[in-house]
């Protein structure tokens, strides 16, 4: 009983202590405060260390063989900081990290074994090392199977790194991680938030929609954190919305096909030859009448293709029109004409040669010429 007691008075204290304390809003509870960091776990936090041994091992192509060989020093050098074990295996082609006794960490072998894949992925040792530490994260895309054409996978996935890496380049600076686009993956590297994004704008480029769409929301989005009034608020009011423009209409034929309406019932036998006698009143005449009327109709249909038969012969026997050989002239117009000035027309035609400088008229024969001319004759 006096241990009831006991709790009933210590559920009072507490009651008593919560009703004096004003609740907690819930938004300053989400809300992370600003350059708040979660503490790093040291060795204090576990001395003993781990009990069992873990490992993880990763292949990798024969084309970074070269590179592995060069930066494995600094690789062994960063997990040995961690008191992890990395080997490297150049016959089989592989990579292996393994926690030791000294390891306290116990999550430091999951950040080695995305170490030594995004090593394997092409991501060179400057940007991979980063994922030792606890506020970054790696995610490895794997696009290859999202695009059964090859042309057109190799089309988006260029698309995706735009002219000169500019596109990769802006998706990087919005969110803050490094994007590594290599075969068939996709390695990123950054914060969780960034690599959220990172995702989205790749899965949605490998659908077909461009990745400036995406980019320009992540814009607006950044500009609207900034802002401490608008962090509580829906932000749908102001990011774009992009309609999906279906330009390639499907070919559609030429003769459409009409379904008819269904009916239970199966159609109308058509009419025998019989029938159509019994119709028209042939069935009861004769045999000699029949005979007379298809020999006649016989005869029309002769007399029919005789007729066409004539008249293409006759075509060839009808001539062709003629062209007129020379072009109908207009009548002078009638009325007076001028004589003077068809005459200083023939002068000044005279007076012009084809090619030659025109002629300068004589010069005039003066008195002391002919003085001359008589002087000559004398002697």
């Amino acid at each position: 009983m006096a241990s009831v007691n006991a709790m009933d008075g210590v559920s009072e204290t507490q009651t008593g202590t919560g009703s004096d304390k004003k609740p907690a809003d819930e938004a300053d509870l989400l809300t992370v405060p600003d350059g708040w960091k979660e503490a790093p776990f040291t060795k204090e936090d576990n001395p003993r260390g781990m009990l069992e041994e873990s490992s993880f091992a990763t292949l990798f192509p024969k084309y970074r063989e070269a590179y592995l060989k060069d930066c494995w020093p600094l690789v062994e050098k960063a997990l040995g900081e961690m008191y992890v074990k990395a080997s490297l295996d150049l016959i089989e082609g592989s990579m292996t990290v393994c926690t030791t006794k000294k390891t306290f960490d116990p999550y430091i072998i999951i950040r080695a074994r995305d170490l030594i894949k995004l090593l394997a992925r092409s991501v060179p040792f400057e940007q991979a090392v980063r994922i030792l530490q606890d506020d970054v994260a790696c995610d490895i895309i794997k696009i290859g199977t999202l695009v059964r054409n090859r042309e057109r996978f190799v089309k988006r996935r260029q698309r995706l790194i735009g002219p000169k890496g500019s596109t990769l380049k802006a998706l990087e600076l919005l969110t803050n991680c490094y994007v590594m686009v290599q075969g068939n993956t996709v390695s990123a590297l950054g914060p969780f938030n960034g690599l959220k994004e990172v995702r989205k704008v790749v899965m949605d480029t490998m659908k077909n929609i461009h990745p400036i769409y995406n980019i320009k929301t992540l814009m607006i989005k950044r500009e609207l954190s900034k802002d401490p009034e608008l962090r509580v608020q829906n932000w749908e009011r102001f990011l774009p919305k992009f309609r999906h423009k279906n330009l390639t209409k499907r070919k559609e034929p030429r003769k459409k096909s009409v379904k008819k309406e269904y009916t239970p019932f199966p159609p109308q036998q058509p009419d025998s030859q019989v029938d159509k006698e019994l119709a028209s009143g042939e069935f009861f005449l004769r045999e000699s009448v029949k005979k007379r009327a298809k020999m006649a109709e016989i005869k029309v249909k002769q007399a029919e293709a005789l007729t066409k038969k004539q008249e293409q012969r006759k075509k060839a026997f009808i001539p062709p029109k003629e062209k007129p050989l020379l072009k109908k002239t207009k009548a002078p117009v009638e009325g007076k004409l001028d004589i003077e000035a068809i005459k200083a027309k023939v002068k000044k035609a005279k007076t012009k040669k084809l090619g030659a400088p025109p002629v300068s008229p004589a010069p005039p024969v003066t008195s002391s010429t002919n003085k001359k001319k008589k002087t000559k004759g004398k002697s």
